[in-house]
C-alpha cells in the first residue's frame, strides 16, 4: 500500500501544480490534483513556493486550516465517488449535490465526515468505519 511521508504527499501536489504552470504533461493522478487545486485558489501561492510549503507546520492551535491535509481529503473523495466505495457514497453524494447546487460545497460535506471517520479511527485504534461514515454523509 502507498504511505508517503508528509513531505512527499506535499511534494506531490507541489509537483503537480508546478507540471500544470508549465504546461508539461501529468499523470491522471496529477490531473485530478490540479483539478482540486484550481478550484482553491488560495492555495496557489502556497504551492508555488514549495520550500516554505514543506518547512510550515498547520496545527489545531493556530486556527488554520492544513491545506494539503484539505487537498489529500479532496483526493481521496474523489477516489472514492469514482469507486463508490463504501458502497452507496455515489448515491449519497448525489443527493447532497442536488440539496447544494454545488459541487465543491457537497464535496465539503464529505470531507467532513471522512475527517471524522478518520479521526475515530485514530482515537479507538481501529479500522475505519465505513458504515458510520456513510451514514455521515447521509445526514448531512
Amino acid at each position: 500500500m502507498f504511505n508517503p511521508t508528509r513531505d512527499q504527499a506535499r511534494q506531490f501536489f507541489i509537483e503537480a501544480w508546478r507540471k500544470h504552470r508549465a504546461k508539461e504533461v501529468v499523470s491522471p493522478l496529477e490531473d485530478a490534483a490540479i483539478r482540486l487545486a484550481g478550484i482553491h485558489p488560495e492555495y496557489h501561492r502556497l504551492l508555488e513556493d514549495g520550500e516554505a510549503a514543506l518547512a510550515r507546520e498547520w496545527t489545531p492551535e493556530s486556527g488554520e486550516a492544513n491545506p494539503f491535509l484539505h487537498l489529500s481529503l479532496h483526493l481521496a473523495v474523489e477516489e472514492q465517488l469514482s469507486i463508490d466505495q463504501p458502497p452507496g457514497l455515489r448515491t449519497a453524494f448525489e443527493k447532497l449535490l442536488a440539496r447544494h447546487g454545488d459541487r465543491h460545497a457537497a464535496l465539503h460535506d464529505v470531507l467532513e465526515c471522512l475527517g471524522e471517520t478518520i479521526w475515530r479511527s485514530q482515537k479507538s485504534q481501529s479500522p475505519p468505519d465505513g458504515e458510520a461514515y456513510l451514514e455521515c454523509v447521509r445526514r448531512k
